[in-house]
């Protein structure tokens, strides 16, 4: 059975690897998949929306605790919110991949204590914040490098940065928090010691009491602060366009109907069930 104490496990690549990579794509795909279904509202000059189930990728991080496990996150969006969706952006997809990592990996090991509330909660609010706070950034360095427009909002100033701020901190508080937070304090304690077994790995134990702080990884830390740049750069080429980024965009919803979301649900589920039946026989064997 792999362990998830060892460094070199973190990063090594081995059959629960790939199990664990494959379930957690298909399930924040069939997540993010229904949050395209799901209505905004506007209430004022603001449009509120849920921007994903979060606690669902993230939770699945902090089970199994790797770093090709937060891969696996932003891979989900990209193969059945896209490229299933026919909405797929070479290098616009390249922020997420870049970022979602590295912030979700970087918040996955503050985690020291698995029965500590407190410490899960702001873990999970960490790393929202931070792939949220950095992508906000992007959307304001677009602006200000030129390559996009301000789009004003009737009822606000029009600052990109007071625009992307509103915006930053009511995905903080639906997304972040009302779809991350809460339901993480709640799923996560039901999942922890239960799903890693199955899938091979022992589940992370860590120390009661133990601090944060211990914790802290300044390499998972300059992972993010080198991301950041690396999606910018990524980001603003993809507005620029040219031969260098790959855009494949029939859209499927446009063409069909929204009734075609129901093909990667139908297709992330299975994907899913699949990997969880296999996962299961194992286990008994």
């Amino acid at each position: 059975m792999s362990t998830l104490t060892g460094t070199g496990s973190r990063f090594s690549f081995d059959r629960q690897d790939m199990m664990v990579f494959i379930l957690v794509m298909s399930l924040t795909g069939l997540q993010n998949a229904f949050t395209e279904i799901l209505p905004e509202f506007t209430v004022g000059p603001l449009e509120l929306g849920v921007g994903g189930f979060i606690f669902i990728p993230i939770v699945l991080v902090l089970l199994f605790r790797t770093y090709w496990a937060a891969l696996a996150v932003p891979v989900g969006e990209i193969v059945f919110g896209e490229i299933l969706l026919g909405e797929f952006d070479g290098l616009g997809a390249m922020e997420g991949l870049i970022l979602i990592p590295v912030c979700y990996y970087f918040a996955a090991k503050l985690l020291q204590d698995p029965e500590n509330t407190t410490q899960l909660a702001i873990v999970v609010f960490i790393a929202e914040a931070l792939e949220e706070f950095f992508a906000t950034s992007i959307d304001i360095g677009k602006v200000y490098v030129g390559v996009e427009e301000l789009e004003a909002v009737p009822g606000l100033p029009e600052s990109i940065v007071v625009l992307e701020g509103v915006d930053f901190i009511t995905q903080m508080l639906i997304t972040g928090i009302i779809f991350g937070v809460v339901p993480a304090l709640y799923l996560y304690p039901k999942l922890h010691g239960k799903v890693e077994p199955l899938l091979g790995m022992e589940p992370f134990e860590g120390e009661r009491g133990a601090p944060m702080r211990r914790g802290f990884s300044g390499k998972a830390l300059l992972a993010v602060l080198v991301a950041f740049p690396l999606a910018f750069v990524a980001e603003a080429a993809s507005e620029v366009g040219g031969a260098i980024n790959v855009v494949w965009e029939p859209e499927f919803l446009a063409m069909y109907g929204q009734n075609y979301i129901a093909v990667p649900i139908v297709i992330s589920a299975v994907v899913a069930a699949v990997i969880w039946y296999r996962a299961t026989q194992t286990a008994d064997q």
